[in-house]
């Protein structure tokens, strides 16, 4: 019998990062893995790069690096390539997101102006509080795939690229649903594009783009982009891995961290008030109620899934959960979240917590950026295609099959993550049964 592990190909040669939207994300993710592979800094908060992974039983059960564990592609392999609506070079961007001191990334400097945008597929009807001035102008949006197309080739070509995935890193579109006859199946998609139909997103331009090549994509933001039944079907047809939706950073994370341990407790919730400060590119952006809608959504499904009230309801029917992000400019990329959280004991007694979580949204997307892209790649590589679920890890709101709920628990999301990387390499997973430890 042939192991799964032997029919990996090896990460061999160079792989291209592509990434649509050049702000604040991207360009901190960029520059710390330019500091890293100096030695100038560490990869903290990357699992690719800092996690271990419990191997084999009993006596013979050992810890190592994930990185060792399954073959991940070499951080000194990589080459960057991005698209952003406005001109400024990585190093400029890097400079006016203000995430990372000028000093820390003053020894990268020549690296990160070498790495210039390409013009964009940009519509101000999905992010009503930009304008684009670095972008794309062609007859239909069919054209503009190509374009894109070209732009993917062309860097491949230029970098001498074996592999390529794409991180969306660009802004949260408007609020979207599937429509029938666009979005539904690949052929009236592609009639579509060939159309310039209104209800077709950036977003998905860039999707259609990468997964029509193969290309592994993840979608970094809310956006409904991939979540189609149109581009589950090319990512079917090509072999592509996908993913999405929502880096899960900031206040959501705290929510799956916080909140099963809850459940665990047969604690009651009878309501979460979060709001939220953020300025900086993605604040201005989600000041528009329509972008905030779909940000909205992403973060209001967490608690839902996670509390089960249908299953629950004395502990969680009629909870109340309310979500707000107020734009506030001079916080820049600092963002700091609020929660109130009104909880039951004993016999019905009320209680409260209190979180005052002062985050750096950008920090904190950063290594998921680089995890994700690493572990699209092994996927490719190990030949699976589609919706790569085990990889809800990440997300705040993880894409899933029509007929299966999401996992939102943050370590049963981990618990799936290690052992699919287990299954990979043939080694059995972790059951907690006798005494295993949770690793």
């Amino acid at each position: 019998m042939t192991l799964k592990k032997d029919g990996i190909d090896k990460p061999e040669g160079k792989l291209g990062i592509l990434i649509p939207g050049l702000g604040a994300v991207s360009t901190t993710f960029i520059s710390g893995v330019l500091l890293i592979r100096k030695g100038l800094s560490l990869p903290i908060g990357s699992l690719t790069q800092m996690g271990k992974i419990k191997v084999g039983k009993g006596d013979k059960a050992k810890y190592v690096n994930i990185k060792d564990f399954v073959p991940l592609a070499s951080l000194e392999d990589i080459e960057f390539g991005g698209w952003d609506i406005f001109e400024d070079n990585v190093y400029e961007a890097a400079s006016k997101a203000r995430v990372i001191k000028k000093e820390d990334i003053e020894p990268i400097k020549a690296e990160l102006s070498a790495i210039k945008p390409w013009k964009a597929v940009f519509n101000k009807e999905y992010v009503k509080k930009l304008d684009g001035v670095w972008v794309k102008k062609a007859p239909s949006y069919w054209d503009l795939a190509q374009m894109v197309k070209d732009d993917i080739l062309k860097f491949k070509e230029e970098k001498k690229l074996s592999r390529m995935v794409m991180v969306w890193c660009g802004s949260t579109e408007i609020f979207q649903q599937v429509i029938p006859g666009v979005h539904d199946t690949l052929e009236n998609f592609e009639k579509a594009l060939k159309e310039s139909h209104p209800k077709i997103a950036p977003s998905m331009i860039y999707a259609y783009a990468a997964l029509s090549l193969g290309i592994p994509y993840a979608n970094g933001a809310p956006n409904l982009c991939n979540d189609i039944p149109a581009l589950w079907e090319l990512a079917d047809k090509n072999k592509a891995p996908m993913g999405g939706k929502d880096f899960k950073t900031g206040q959501t994370l705290m929510k799956t961290i916080l909140s099963p341990g809850l459940k665990a407790r047969m604690l009651g919730v009878s309501g979460w008030y979060s709001t939220n400060i953020l300025g900086n590119r993605d604040g201005e952006v989600l000041d528009d109620p329509e972008s905030f809608k779909t940000k909205e959504v992403s973060k209001l499904s967490v608690l839902d899934r996670i509390f089960q009230p249908e299953i629950y309801p004395d502990l969680y029917k009629d909870y109340y959960h309310k979500v707000t992000i107020n734009y506030y400019p001079p916080r820049g990329d600092n963002k700091e979240g609020w929660d109130n959280i009104d909880i039951f004991g004993w016999l019905g007694y009320p209680m409260q917590i209190k979180i005052d979580f002062l985050c750096r949204d950008s920090i904190l997307a950063a290594p998921i950026v680089l995890d994700l892209a690493l572990f699209m790649d092994l996927s490719k590589r190990a030949s699976l295609y589609g919706n790569q679920e085990w990889l809800s890890f990440y997300w705040k709101s993880p894409m899933h099959e029509p007929d299966r709920d999401p996992i939102h628990d943050l370590f049963v999301q981990l618990m799936k993550l290690k052992n699919t990387l287990r299954w990979l390499m043939d080694e059995p997973p972790v059951t907690f049964l006798g005494s295993e430890s949770y690793d």
